[in-house]
């Protein structure tokens, strides 16, 4: 006869974990894969046009911008321990410059998954260095990144851009409470 185990309460935050870890790659499939370099130049590109069109300071920072970072596709799953990752480009002098994926992991009340896309301008060329020279750049970490909201939008203009930094998060879909990027680390894919 089976018997159901017991658990005491350092057992179940283990058995949780451990549903857990087996839960969240059955939801997030596409980041075992690797996406091809056509498929993420696609994606980026139209991603970045999405977010031009509905957001004209994007644009105009864009426009202003040294590089950008694109990731058209994060996603991300948690409950009580959550990941995200996606894969994107970093575009230079009107082409790619190279591939990067995006990684952050988190603990906490949360539970869901969710999709969404983020772009870092990157305004210097102190930040593009650093982006290039280090292993990767840490969102927090490094050059000031300023997370662009409608607030900060409303205030924004080609005189008062002075951060090295601007990101912007688009096309939330999902059922998970709140996106942030901070934490997150952005490494350049070996090839």
């Amino acid at each position: 006869m089976f018997k159901f185990p017991t658990f005491k309460a350092g057992g179940f935050a283990l058995a949780l974990a451990l549903t857990t870890t087996a839960l969240v790659p059955a939801v997030i499939p596409q980041a075992a894969e690797a996406a091809t370099k056509a498929d993420i130049n696609a994606d980026s590109q139209a991603a970045l046009n999405s977010l031009y069109a509905g957001n004209p300071t994007a644009k105009l920072i864009g426009s202003k911008a040294k590089a950008i970072l694109i990731f058209p596709s994060i996603v991300k799953a948690g409950l009580v321990f959550g990941g995200a990752y996606g894969e994107g480009e970093l575009l230079m002098n009107g082409g790619v410059a190279d591939y990067y994926n995006s990684f952050s992991g988190s603990w906490g009340l949360q539970a869901g998954a969710q999709s969404y896309g983020y772009a870092v301008f990157l305004m210097t060329d102190s930040a593009v260095k650093y982006l290039k020279d280090s292993s990767g750049l840490e969102i927090g970490v490094g050059p000031t990144v300023v997370v662009v909201d409608e607030g900060v939008a409303r205030n924004l203009s080609t005189s008062t851009l002075k951060d090295d930094a601007y990101a912007f998060i688009f096309d939330q879909k999902g059922l998970m409470a709140g996106v942030s990027i901070e934490g997150t680390k952005i490494s350049r894919i070996k090839q």
